[in-house]
């Protein structure tokens, strides 16, 4: 029983964070955009100005006080970076990021009624804003509504459907309502957009949350494995093979029979984890 426990992981949320804001960078406050991709690099010919000539304005109070209230969530002080959040958001009631980021800030709290308000208010304010539907969909997985969770990462991906965050949480969802083979359509569409997309710490618009608690670890990493087998990449299918077993999952030897662990079944660090284990005897 305690094993079963131990196995219902708590909800693991992974707070997405990177720089919003750097010195002298105007932030917009009527388009709530996200970064997808890494910043404009500015031409050689500019690069070659003089410091002096180079020097970039002072941020604004505004622009410190959305900086302020980042590094407030980074540090996770939640309630007191939602009350800076607050003030900004009095100046500006439909900026669709406030929104989110309050709700993100009460979502850590768990507080999740209140969260959920500032998300649907985020996706009334910018109907294109992916990541506050995705948060919502959060709150759904967390809930273990499933079904809604799914309905609400799908609307996020049919506004962005490269964000590899959200087909991720996707996966977790149908797994969560045991759709397995849409699990690992959406693990190995993620994947695909991003083979980094399951490690831990990785950097966003700090506006997007992930969900990865699961139930039955042992299945899931089952599944992780499967999906990098898909792939080609050994390596990763290992590693999750190995994790699999160490959580009790009774079924590796399916990998022998199973067509999506073909092209990986010679690499050497598959066939190290799927053979018996040695006794003293030995």
């Amino acid at each position: 029983m305690a094993m079963r426990v131990a196995r219902r992981a708590t909800v693991a949320f992974i707070f997405l964070i990177a720089p919003q804001l750097f010195p002298g960078q105007a932030l917009n406050p009527s388009r709530s955009a996200q970064q997808t991709g890494p910043q404009q690099q500015a031409p050689p010919e500019q690069a070659n100005v003089s410091q002096t000539s180079a020097t970039q304005p002072a941020r604004t109070p505004r622009e410190d006080a959305q900086l302020h209230a980042d590094i407030l969530m980074a540090r996770k002080e939640y309630a007191e970076a939602a009350a800076l959040y607050q003030k900004l958001l009095q100046q500006e009631p439909r900026n669709a990021l406030l929104l989110n980021k309050i709700g993100i800030a009460y979502h850590q709290q768990s507080m999740l009624d209140q969260a959920k308000r500032y998300y649907e208010r985020a996706t009334k304010a910018d109907r294109t804003y992916a990541s506050a539907y995705n948060n919502i969909g959060t709150i759904h997985y967390q809930r273990k509504n499933f079904s809604k969770a799914i309905r609400a990462y799908k609307k996020a991906l049919g506004i962005h459907p490269d964000m590899a965050a959200v087909q991720s949480n996707l996966g977790y969802a149908y797994f969560g309502r045991r759709q397995y083979d849409e699990a690992m359509a959406a693990f190995r569409r993620a994947l695909e957009l991003d083979p980094a997309a399951f490690d831990h710490g990785r950097a966003s618009a700090g506006v997007l949350l992930q969900d990865r608690s699961v139930e039955d670890k042992g299945m899931f990493y089952f599944f992780l494995a499967k999906s990098f087998a898909s792939l080609g990449n050994g390596e990763r299918c290992a590693h999750y093979l190995r994790k699999a077993r160490d959580e009790g999952y009774k079924n590796l030897a399916s990998v022998h029979t199973d067509p999506a662990f073909a092209g990986v079944l010679r690499d050497p660090n598959v066939q190290e984890i799927l053979q018996p284990a040695s006794t003293p005897d030995d």
